[in-house]
């Protein structure tokens, strides 16, 4: 996956500049999987800012049209992507569904809202990508409905090796506005971290399951 390096910056600027991603080494974060991080990353804080979501939406329908042509149907994965991905939809001026983390226990229980035909062709668009498995887990559902998946774009993503094997095992190709790398860099060109803040996130990273504060 090779990013547009003047995109990539340009994202990455963007959210920290609207706290959609917040770096705090000394006082880290604790995310839902028990993980001690210095970053967290919403990006649906994006959609309150009409500049910056024009940027998003446009820059991932661009790449879409770019890396694998233009598909029958988005599909946005909930809860994060859904309004980002119908953002893009109708900039494409296609149609748009999104998929559940499960079925629904009630009503007609569907994992998939939206209407969409056997064997049309679907790009997944996703908000943000840690280990890959609950994006991973939306294609396999697309999937069983009979969707053609010809690739995901997401916002960004933590550039984790383990999502990087996710992905190759289910042959699913993923490509991102911007990653960690880029944010980093971006981060310290722009005094928003200084150069030892800079060291801790890069070791966070390399070993994100057992990463403390303590160890560095």
């Amino acid at each position: 996956m090779v990013l547009d390096k003047n995109t990539a910056k340009k994202t990455a600027e963007l959210l920290l500049q609207i706290n959609a991603i917040k770096l705090n080494p000394k006082n880290p974060f604790t995310w839902a999987s028990g993980w001690k991080s210095p970053i967290y990353c919403d990006n649906r804080i994006a959609l309150s800012y009409p500049p910056i979501r024009n940027f998003i939406r446009e820059q991932i329908a661009k790449q879409i049209e770019q890396h694998y042509g233009k598909p029958d149907v988005i599909a946005g994965v909930a809860t994060g992507a859904i309004g980002i991905g119908v953002l893009v939809a109708e900039y494409l001026g296609l149609p748009f569904v999104y998929v559940r983390p499960e079925p629904k226990k009630h009503g007609r229980q569907n994992q998939i809202e939206g209407y969409m035909e056997h064997g049309q062709s679907v790009i997944v668009v996703e908000d943000l990508i840690s280990t890959g498995n609950s994006s991973l887990k939306a294609v396999e559902a697309l999937k069983s409905k009979g969707a053609k998946i010809k690739g995901m774009l997401a916002i960004f993503s933590y550039g984790f090796e383990v999502a990087d094997k996710n992905f190759e095992a289910q042959e699913v190709t993923l490509h991102t506005l911007s990653n960690y790398d880029h944010l980093l860099e971006q981060a310290l060109e722009t005094n928003y971290i200084g150069q030892d803040e800079l060291e801790t996130l890069k070791q966070w990273r390399n070993n994100p399951a057992i990463w403390s504060p303590e160890t560095v």
